[in-house]
């Protein structure tokens, strides 16, 4: 088996509420996953930032931070995957990385990273300069339709949860 196979197992465990087995499978394959962030094979880092949701791996999220930092695209959209996915049930962890967040929503130079970066804010806090900033990224005329789409979206949906405290 490997890493994939390992967290596609995993993520099968956490959804029938399998806590123990899980937790052994998180022993057993911690020190791969490590290990696989940090190869020099952009393929076996994206499935590594990946596998970080499907274990929920707690404990490795400030790990991430080294994704959205890589130099492929593939690596930083994987570790913004796992970030939306472990974010659902704990939205602090949008806000530890917001000012990371917001860069890669307005700068960074893959279309799809920048979408990817901007979804992960559904789930956090709705922050007034997150707002804002997801209101400039939607009124860009310059910026990608589809990630001035998103942008819009997101925007809407942190108001609303703003109006609702």
């Amino acid at each position: 088996m490997d890493l994939s196979q390992a967290a596609a197992l995993a993520d099968e465990y956490a959804k029938g509420g399998l806590e123990r087995e899980l937790a052994t499978l998180r022993g057993e394959w911690s020190d791969e996953l490590e290990a696989s962030a940090r190869s020099p094979d952009y393929r076996i880092r994206a499935v590594a930032y990946r596998a970080i949701a499907q274990f929920r791996f707690r404990q490795k999220i400030e790990l991430l931070r080294r994704g959205f930092e890589d130099d492929s695209p593939a690596v930083r959209g994987s570790a913004l995957i796992a970030l939306e996915g472990l974010s659902r049930a704990h939205p602090g962890d949008v806000n530890s990385f917001r000012p990371l967040l917001h860069d890669l929503a307005t700068r960074d130079s893959n279309v799809a990273v920048r979408r990817l970066a901007i979804v992960c804010f559904k789930n956090g806090t709705p922050a007034r300069e997150t707002i804002l900033i997801l209101d400039g990224i939607a009124a860009d005329d310059e910026a990608d339709r589809d990630v001035r789409k998103t942008a819009k979206s997101v925007a809407l949906l942190l108001v609303k949860k703003q109006n609702r405290k």
